[in-house]
């Protein structure tokens, strides 16, 4: 049975106090919404369809950002999550299988949850997913006998005896997209909020004869974001939980609490993560690599045995092979540096060849940007480039090169040359003294308002 994905992401966010919708506020660097498409993906989804609202421009791209080939359609009137639902009926015009409904500031859903849904819906007509909840709050109540799902009843219009009730709804349902329109049609506002529940369609389901079910989850899998302060519980729930599955994995981090990870981080086995370390989106670490203390890594890739730090910065398309040495205070960026090139101290090293083997002096540029365009920087293998080198792209150096210590390079140079581009030092015997001198007397007559 094919799937299609709905996700909800229409509501503003009032108590996010922002101007963005809340959908699009990030966790581990990613926006919510990102978090709920990933998690769908585990279902292999023929269709995904997002019900946009406030910002839905803002909202469509991001979502295409993800996922080009996402369709969206518009809730322009925000009357309950039915209503909502109801929105992707002509995207799903035709479609037969599956839909699920997800929710966009729902980031925790797990992919083997959504695997159990798929499991139970080959049994039942409508699947729910539910929690035992510590404090159900205001929840929705789910009302079963024995495995059968009755009902669901909202807190504002639940009896007493049902608001005891501790297994709690979160929202998630599944069923045959046919279905669970045809459901929808059926729903009314006639509640004490005035809207169209989602919920609403397990009793008519049951009152069709059709059949409904609960698959349950741990609580924390529900965990939704509607303030800064829910959405700041989110980042450090999900850094727990990450930094607990790359130990789980083999990884050592030497603080974990210090140690940001992106929601894409992937580091292997044997690594070693030192502490103060940033990772944003799209890095990749390979087994027995280093990381070291307050570096900052995006959109890279560190091969195996290589070390990184401190205090480096690899930004998008940095490429380390394996055995690079990268240290203190050196930017790469845009830069593929090839097996056991080192780079230790003051460098930047920006759309650059480096070539293997090759040592890279502290303080080197490669000076790739001259106002409009960017150029590119070719160093080949076991050359040597010298401190204080800028290379003025775009230059080649050739293998076994050297340049000398403060050279501008600004031709290339063939491979075993050596390259001097800098002034000729002049020595001016007792000058310095004399200047000094000069300079005192002045200061001495300004200090008297002469």
């Amino acid at each position: 049975m094919s799937t299609a994905l709905i996700i909800l992401a229409a509501g503003k966010g009032t108590r996010m106090q922002s101007d963005t919708p809340k959908m699009l506020h990030k966790i581990a660097q990613a926006p919510m919404l990102w978090h709920a498409m990933r998690a769908g993906q585990v279902l292999e989804p023929e269709r995904c369809v997002i019900v946009a609202g406030f910002g839905a421009d803002e909202v469509s791209a991001s979502a295409r950002d993800y996922d080009p080939d996402v369709q969206i359609v518009l809730q322009e009137e925000l009357l309950g999550t039915g209503h909502a639902v109801l929105q992707a009926r002509p995207a799903l015009e035709g479609f037969d299988g599956d839909a699920i409904v997800l929710y966009s500031d729902t980031p925790f859903i797990r992919p083997e949850t959504l695997s159990a849904m798929a499991e139970a819906r080959a049994h039942h007509d409508v699947v729910v997913l539910g929690f035992e909840a510590a404090d159900p709050g205001r929840y929705g109540r789910l009302v079963t006998q024995g495995d059968t799902l009755e009902r669901i009843v909202e807190f504002k219009d639940a009896s007493a005896a049902e608001r005891a009730i501790t297994l709690c709804n979160s929202g998630v349902v599944s069923a045959r997209a046919e279905v669970l329109f045809s459901l929808l049609d059926d729903v009314t506002n006639d509640n004490a909020a005035g809207e169209y529940y989602l919920t609403d369609i397990v009793a008519i389901a049951r009152a069709r004869g059709l059949s409904a079910t609960v698959v349950r989850c741990d609580e924390a899998e529900t965990l939704g974001v509607n303030s800064r302060a829910e959405l700041a519980r989110a980042e450090a729930a999900f850094q727990a939980q990450a930094r607990a599955a790359l130990l789980g994995g083999g990884v050592t981090l030497q603080a974990p609490e210090t140690v940001h990870l992106a929601w894409d981080t992937v580091i292997g086995r044997d690594a070693e993560v030192e502490p103060n370390v940033v990772f944003g989106p799209g890095v990749t670490v390979e087994t027995g690599a280093r990381i070291r203390a307050f570096s900052h890594l995006e959109g890279c890739h560190v091969s195996r045995g290589a070390v990184v730090g401190p205090y480096a910065r690899l930004r998008p398309g940095a490429q380390l092979d394996e055995d690079v040495h990268v240290g203190n205070f050196v930017e790469v960026k845009n830069a593929h540096l090839h097996e056991g090139v080192k780079a230790s101290h003051l460098t930047y090293l920006g759309d650059a060849e480096i070539g293997r083997k090759t040592n890279i002096g502290a303080g080197t540029i490669t000076c790739n940007y001259d106002g409009v365009f960017k150029h590119r920087t070719t160093v080949g293998e076991n050359a040597f480039i010298g401190s204080n080198t800028m290379l003025v792209a775009p230059v080649t150096v050739g293998d076994h090169a050297m340049t000398a210590s403060g050279s501008v390079i600004t031709e290339d140079v063939p491979a075993e040359a050596m390259a001097i581009a800098r002034g000729t030092q002049v020595v001016k015997p007792g000058l310095a003294a004399k200047l000094f001198k000069m300079l005192k007397a002045r200061k001495a007559k300004l200090a008297k308002g002469d």
